[in-house]
């Protein structure tokens, strides 16, 4: 018996280098978040978007184009139906957003303390519009394992504000496609850990030679019944756009 203990306190002795291996070469997760961020948006896109905001009360479709510019964290988004939101623009520039209302003829500029209102009455916010870009700066990443979801192996990775950052969130949990870096979900937590959204990515499809995720699916876990889909109907990546695209004077000139 004492042989037996001795030969399996040896097996464990040398296969425990070989785990804490497996553990130590787990890949970077900042890397994993910039190669999902280079393949689902590249460096620019030029995207036509259908948004779809349900509640228990009511049902609403918008229309929009927008320009990505990614590599510069800027982006303008133009409002194309319906009618009463026609022309409604939207211009970010680093963690600044402004919005034209035609109907005023005037641009106001999103004071942080409305950052969390709901974007145009969905469940996605103005933060999410204006610091959708900070993800791979302003967080620390760390890949929690692997698991297996929707008969994928995925990674879960965790992102924790840096203590600079001007992030809402106590944390964001991601999960992506280990083979091709494509996210499944996305999760936002409070300061408290409390979940607040859940995201979900799905509909694979080849667009402009890549193949990306064209369903977005926001809930709001504290609003049952709130649920906000955008999808894709057209994008095209690594565009070169013109500067004055991203400029306070095409907040009016854009109509």
């Amino acid at each position: 018996m004492k042989l037996k203990i001795f030969y399996i306190v040896c097996i464990l002795s040398l296969l425990a280098p070989k785990i804490a291996w497996v553990e130590v070469q787990l890949p970077n997760g900042k890397e994993i978040i910039q190669n999902m961020e280079s393949v689902i948006r590249g460096n620019t896109n030029y995207g036509v978007y259908s948004m779809t905001v349900v509640t228990p009360r009511w049902e609403r479709t918008l229309t929009l184009e927008a320009w990505d510019d990614h590599q510069n964290n800027r982006a303008f988004i133009k409002i194309l139906a319906p009618a009463k939101d026609k022309d409604t623009l939207f211009l970010k520039i680093g963690y600044q957003l402004w919005m034209f209302m035609p109907k005023l003829e005037r641009i106001i500029k999103i004071p942080p303390s409305m950052m969390l209102q709901p974007w145009m009455g969905s469940d996605f916010t103005n933060d999410d519009l204006a610091k959708e870009s900070s993800i791979v700066n302003d967080y620390t990443h760390h890949v929690v394992g692997v698991e297996r979801v929707e008969d994928q192996e995925v990674y879960k990775i965790e992102l924790i504000p840096k203590p600079e950052a001007p992030i809402v969130w106590g944390k964001i949990w991601y999960w992506i496609n280990k083979k091709n870096f494509l996210p499944l979900r996305e999760q936002f937590f409070d300061e408290k850990g409390k979940l607040i959204k859940d995201l979900r990515f799905s509909e694979i499809k080849s667009m402009d030679d890549r193949d990306i995720p064209t369903l977005y699916e926001m809930r709001s876990v504290n609003k049952p019944g709130h649920i906000t889909t955008l999808r894709i109907e057209k994008i095209l990546f690594d565009q070169k756009f013109d500067e004055r695209i991203f400029s306070i004077q095409r907040l009016k000139k854009a109509r």
